[in-house]
Order: structure tokens, then C-alpha cells, then sequence
């Protein structure tokens, strides 16, 4: 008994050693210099890859692709509006299981930074929050408004014992080794004043309570209370230091790879040498943790996109593209300058740099350890001169605006400017998927007034109409003409003064034009031919959100639709303001009560063969086909140059909205060299923004898959074609 006693008591013994060390492992702390785990300073790289901008599919292999390219964490907001479609109502699968994509985070070896927000601004519908959120009596967005404190901190600690459920902080032996609360809110505190800074403060004091053990984070909060982490975002961050210098490290939580695109608008390009550069002068000034955003930035799929105005693609030209495919010259450009700065890393973390003035444009950053390390870093600003300067005795060349990195303070291991890797080509290649056998079905407009569910008295804003349930709201109104206000000698006209995001008019269930806002001027003034006749008349407004706004102060307060006013011209003596007369409305398309993009919904109305109807370029109108799955692995794409403007679905999977709209801007040849800014390199100026769109291979079946395409403005489906995508 005393044997077996004394057996349990060391079997016991050893459990607790076991756990007291794996608890200690488990620690993640911090000082002025950087993270720290198990006692140890770690420079760290980062990536953000978006969960739901991706498929399960395609999680593991981009995880494992950012690793190879010398990355450590994987970095992530959380989507309230994805995960509470409804008040109470939670999902959490497919492309939004949060909890598979955090473990897959965890089988790769590789920490993360889970940013719960729940803002997230990200181009992303109203940036992260559920429209629901919005009608909840009594509330005011990201300020001290006890509604939405009260929402918005039930559902962080939802997300966060959720992830406590299943031990995913690195304090209970899981990957996450950082949490962020609120997002870039610094700006907006000014516009919110006191209640601004209360807020902020609660906000900070709720998610430290919620006990996660790892450290939280506030970007861009310059006066995030202790111990909160405040921490960069932008395209250079080499002029940050954190609000306690003493004690908290110098975090890039948003290095920007690239920028978004919008619909009308250039494709940015930022080149890998002077994001090279800008990681580089970071580190050299102190940093020790960078993320790139984006590392993949994948594909707005369904109606996610905000902006308004944003592409499905969410290219952001970063290291991983918007397939899955790494991008060259970025994806190693980036791992070599990692692989360097590892190489410094028992230096930099050890000493504060020591700055010397090399010339003019030119200077050093040298770190020495007291263990004997050392690593330097020299700089060469100019724009268009390259420069040889002298440091501890030895020459170096140095390019212009670049910098190379001395892990040994002598041999030259990596400069920004010097790029090894060619640049990858991008090839579409042709599938057996062309010339389909189309269906088409056509709306009705001359029954919306008919299908109306609500009248009243003026004009509505969409949002507060169709709760985000659709992009499309008709608003209709009637009047009587009399024959002596017709003019022989003039038509009339009618002006429409619209929100946004885009409209169709309609006079008489008859097309007489469309309006589009952009991401410059988002209101819409449509002036037209109003083809009136003596007697009834009908009038029919489509108006179309194109996402709704994901940022700036109060921005739960943007208006949408058409909020007049609404003026008939040249009907008799004067013009006629039907503004305030009674209106009727019809959230969304038949074919979206039909649920036609459905397998299941499309049998619900009769279909035409395209080849006997006629209808090309016709407004309105929905299309369906067959086709089988192309043969391969490589990233699939529908062309839509042949389109207009409308949404596309494939097996009742939303890939999500498509326009075809050409790009207008400056595009120039581009310099590396100087400071970047997203107008600076642009491509695509008089094509279309975007013309390809994402089809996960994931989504198809060998045979029999449903393509369904809406089509606002008219196009020719005849020629829409899948296509492979091929790097070369």
C-alpha cells in the first residue's frame, strides 16, 4: 500500500511537471523589443489569409504555402456578419468554420493572430457587422451606446469561449498567440469625442476580462490603454513606436502588399522591391513584428463585397494570388528578405540600433549585441541614384531607395532592389466549356407594382427596405397624364437624383436608361426621355446597392436607393415632382423569389432556349446551362467579357457579383523606386476591371453542373467560355 501510495505520488509529481512546463511554453509575454515565448525574443512574419475568401478546399495549401514563404503566424479577422446572420442564429460552416481553419493553422506549425474586432472594415459589407445589427432600437455604431456594447461584446466572447472550448490560445497549448479588439478606430475616436475615448476604454477593459492569456491588440489607437498592444497599419511603418516605448513592442499589424480594385477603377500594383524596402527600414528602426496584408487575398464570393464598389476579386496583388498560386517576383522576393532578417534576428532583438550618417541619402543601422552579435542594415533613399558607401572599411553598392542586410555586419545577405525570381505570366487557356446550350428567363417588369408588398407615401432608403436581403429594390409609382400635357413639338423628360448604387428606368415596362455612381462619386443624377402617353402611366425604378459601406465614422448612416428627388420635365406648363406621391416596393428580382439560381428552384418558371429567343443583350434577364467539370487541376475562371453586369452562380453557389465595366485611370510605366502610393502603378486602363471570375474547383461534380447568370443591362451568353489559369 505504502509502495503503491508512493508510486502514485511520483506518477502525480511528474504530471504536474509535465503540465508546468507545457504551461510555460505555453506563455506568451512581451517587452520593448518584442514578443516573447518561453522567455525567448522572436522576430516574427506574418500573413493575412481571409477564411471565408477561400474554400476549405484550398485552406491547407495556402497555409502551407505561407509557411514556405518564411511566415510564422497566419493572420485572420472574424466575420460577425457571416457568423449571426440573425439575432441568436450562428454559422459556422463550410468557408466560415473558424475553429477547422485555426486547427489547420495549428497542424502547420504555425501561430496566428486572430483579430475578433468584431469591426472590420476590409472592403468587406458593411465592414463585418450584420445589418440586423443596425434596427436594434436605441443604437449608435462604435461608440459609448450601451445596444451595441451589449451586442458587440456578447458576440466576442461568443467567438472567444468558443476558441476556449476548443484550447486554441497558445495559453492553453493552441496556436493563437495574439487577439485584436475594435480595428483602426483612432481616427473615428475624434469624430466621436468623449464617448469615442469611453468607448475605446471599455472596449480594451471587456476583452482583457475575457482572461484568453495571450496579449490583445489595438491598431492604429495611439491611446490604447495598457496593456493593450497599439500597432501599425499602412504602407510604411518605419516612423511608429508604440505609446509606451518601455514596455511594449513595435508592431505592422497591416504591412499592405497591394491595395483593393473597384469596379471602373485601375488594378493597383505595388512592386516587391519597395515592399521589400519598406519591411527592411521597419525592422531596421526596431520592429519585430510584421504582417502582410494581404498574404492571399482570394475572392469576395456571394454579395460579401463592400465599399461600395469593390470587385470579387480580392486580388490585392499579394505573394499568394487570388487562385491559390504564388505570385513572382513577390512570394520570393518576400522569403528571401525573411530568411535574412532571421539570420540578424539574435542581434536585433538583443540591442537598440545605433543610426550613422553614411552621405547624403545613405546611412546605417547597426546592431550589437553584447554576446558578440551583430547585424546592420544600409540604406541608400535616393530615387534615382545608386550609391557605394563605406562601412567598417568595406565598400557597398547600394541602389537606389533600397537597403541591404549585413547579418554578420560585413557579407551582404539580401538588398531590397536586387530581385532573383522572374515574373510570373499569367495565361488563360481555353476548357471544353464553351458555346453552351443557354436558357434564358426574362423578368417582368410589368407585374412588380403588382407583387408589391408595401406602399407609401415618398421615397425610402433601400437599406432600411430590403435589410440587405438583396441588391435590388423596385420602386413604382402611376400618374395620369392629361392629352393637353403633351407637347407635339418636345418629349419630356424625367431626372432621377439617386444614393446608389446604380439604376434602371423604366417608363411603361419599357427600358429608357441606366445610371451607375463609382467609387469617386457614389450618387447617381439620371436625366432621360420619359415616354409618356395621354392616360395611365408607370414608373419603375430598379435601384441596385453594389455593397454597402464598410468604414468611416457613423457609416451605419449612408443612405442607398433613390431618395429623390424624382421630376417629370415638359409635361404641361411647368415640371411635376412626384417625389412625395404614393410609391410602391418590391424587394428583389422574381427570379430571386423563384430562387432560380438554385438546382432545386430553377424548374419553378418556364424557360426559353436562347437559340429561338432572341433575347441577347436583353435586360433583365436570367440564363441557365449545363456543363461538365474541366479536366485538370488548374484554377478555374468564367470569362464574362461578353457581359454586362449582374451575378453568377454556379451549382446554387454564389461566385458573386461580375461588371464588365472598363477601367478609368492612369496607367503609366511603373517605378519601384520612391514612394508608393496606389494610383503610382496601375494596369488595365481601358479594360475591364475585372473580366475573370473564381470558380473553386470544389464547387463542381464531373457532370451536370448549373451555371445561372443574371444579366442587369444586357450581354451575349452565347460566348461565355471557363477558363484555366497557368503561371508561368
Amino acid at each position: 500500500m505504502a509502495a503503491s501510495s508512493a508510486s502514485k505520488w511520483v506518477y502525480l509529481v511528474c504530471i504536474s511537471l509535465v503540465l508546468c512546463i507545457e504551461l510555460t511554453q505555453c506563455i506568451v509575454t512581451y517587452d520593448k523589443k518584442s514578443l516573447i515565448f518561453n522567455g525567448q525574443r522572436r522576430i516574427l512574419f506574418s500573413g493575412s489569409i481571409h477564411y471565408p475568401r477561400s474554400t476549405p478546399q484550398m485552406w491547407e495549401d495556402l497555409i502551407q504555402k505561407a509557411k514556405d514563404g518564411g511566415l510564422d503566424v497566419i493572420d485572420t479577422y472574424v466575420f460577425w456578419n457571416v457568423h449571426e446572420p440573425s439575432p441568436g442564429i450562428y454559422n459556422f460552416e463550410g468557408r466560415y468554420d473558424l475553429v477547422h481553419f485555426v486547427k489547420l493553422v495549428h497542424k502547420a506549425g504555425m501561430y496566428m493572430h486572430l483579430r475578433i474586432g468584431p469591426f472590420v472594415c476590409a472592403e468587406w459589407n458593411f465592414g463585418g457587422f450584420p445589418v440586423w445589427l443596425k434596427y436594434v432600437p436605441g443604437i449608435s455604431f462604435r461608440t459609448d451606446n450601451e445596444p451595441f456594447k451589449m451586442a458587440m461584446q456578447k458576440f466576442t466572447t461568443k467567438i472567444v469561449e468558443m476558441i476556449k472550448d476548443e484550447m486554441l490560445f497558445e495559453s492553453q497549448g493552441g496556436p493563437i498567440i495574439l487577439s485584436q479588439i475594435e480595428n483602426e478606430y483612432g481616427a473615428d475616436t475624434k469624430a466621436y469625442g468623449a464617448a469615442g475615448h469611453a468607448y475605446m476604454t471599455w472596449a480594451a477593459k471587456m476583452a482583457v476580462g475575457l482572461d484568453t492569456g495571450v496579449p490583445w491588440v489595438m491598431c492604429k489607437q495611439d491611446d490604447a490603454p495598457d496593456p493593450i498592444l497599439n500597432t501599425c497599419h499602412g504602407f510604411y511603418c518605419d516612423y511608429f513606436s508604440p505609446n509606451n516605448k518601455e514596455t511594449k513592442p513595435t508592431m505592422w499589424t497591416e504591412a499592405w502588399t497591394g491595395w483593393f480594385s473597384d469596379f471602373g477603377g485601375p488594378l493597383p500594383h505595388r512592386p516587391v522591391q519597395d515592399l521589400a524596402f519598406a519591411v527592411a527600414r521597419f525592422i531596421q528602426k526596431g520592429g519585430s513584428f510584421t504582417n502582410y496584408y494581404m498574404y492571399h487575398g482570394g475572392t469576395n464570393f456571394g454579395r460579401t463585397a463592400g465599399g461600395p464598389f469593390i470587385t470579387t476579386s480580392y486580388d490585392y496583388d499579394a505573394p499568394i494570388d487570388e487562385y491559390g498560386l504564388v505570385r513572382q517576383p513577390k512570394y520570393d522576393h518576400l522569403k528571401e528578405l525573411h530568411k535574412a532578417i532571421k539570420l540578424c534576428e539574435g542581434a536585433i532583438v538583443s540591442a537598440d540600433p545605433a543610426f550613422f550618417s553614411l552621405g547624403s541619402y545613405e546611412q546605417a543601422h547597426v546592431f550589437s549585441s553584447t554576446t558578440g552579435g551583430c547585424a546592420a542594415f544600409l540604406a541608400n533613399y535616393h530615387i534615382n541614384s545608386s550609391a557605394t558607401v563605406r562601412f567598417r572599411n568595406n565598400h557597398y553598392d547600394l541602389p537606389p531607395w533600397s537597403i541591404s542586410i549585413l547579418p554578420d555586419c560585413k557579407n551582404v545577405a539580401f538588398n531590397t532592389a536586387q530581385v532573383g525570381s522572374k515574373t510570373s505570366v499569367v495565361s488563360w487557356l481555353p476548357t471544353n466549356v464553351n458555346k453552351l446550350d443557354w436558357q434564358t428567363f426574362s423578368e417582368d417588369v410589368s407585374s412588380v407594382d403588382s407583387d408589391s408588398k408595401m406602399t407609401v407615401f415618398g421615397l425610402l432608403d433601400q437599406l432600411s427596405v430590403t435589410r440587405d436581403a438583396s441588391d435590388y429594390l423596385w420602386y413604382s409609382t402611376s400618374l395620369v397624364i392629361d392629352p393637353s400635357e403633351l407637347h407635339a413639338d418636345s418629349v419630356p423628360t424625367i431626372t432621377v437624383q439617386s444614393e446608389g448604387h446604380a439604376l434602371h428606368v423604366f417608363m411603361n415596362n419599357e427600358l429608357v436608361g441606366s445610371a451607375f455612381g463609382n467609387q469617386e462619386n457614389r450618387k447617381i443624377r439620371f436625366t432621360g426621355k420619359a415616354n409618356l402617353r395621354a392616360g395611365m402611366n408607370k414608373i419603375q425604378l430598379l435601384s441596385v446597392a453594389v455593397g454597402l459601406q464598410n468604414n468611416g465614422p457613423r457609416f451605419e448612416l449612408s443612405k442607398t436607393g433613390v431618395l429623390g428627388p424624382v421630376v417629370l420635365h415638359g409635361v404641361g406648363d411647368d415640371s411635376r415632382d412626384i417625389t412625395h406621391q404614393k410609391w410602391s416596393y418590391q424587394i428583389g428580382l422574381k427570379g430571386e423569389s423563384k430562387n432560380l439560381a438554385s438546382p432545386t428552384g430553377m424548374s419553378s418558371v418556364e424557360w426559353t432556349e436562347l437559340s429561338l429567343s432572341g433575347q441577347i443583350h436583353r435586360p433583365l434577364t436570367w440564363y441557365k446551362a449545363y456543363f461538365n467539370a474541366p479536366e485538370g487541376e488548374e484554377p478555374l475562371a468564367i470569362d464574362m467579357n461578353s457581359m454586362g453586369k449582374g451575378q453568377v452562380w454556379i451549382n446554387g453557389e454564389s461566385i458573386g457579383r461580375y461588371w464588365t465595366i472598363n477601367a478609368k485611370g492612369s496607367c503609366s510605366d511603373c517605378n519601384y523606386a520612391g514612394t508608393f502610393r496606389p494610383v503610382k502603378c496601375q494596369t488595365q486602363c481601358g479594360e475591364p476591371t475585372q473580366r475573370w471570375y473564381h470558380i473553386p474547383r470544389s464547387w463542381l461534380k464531373p457532370t451536370q453542373n448549373l451555371m445561372v447568370v443574371f444579366e442587369e443591362i444586357g450581354g451575349d451568353a452565347s460566348a461565355i467560355s471557363i477558363m484555366r489559369r497557368s503561371l508561368r
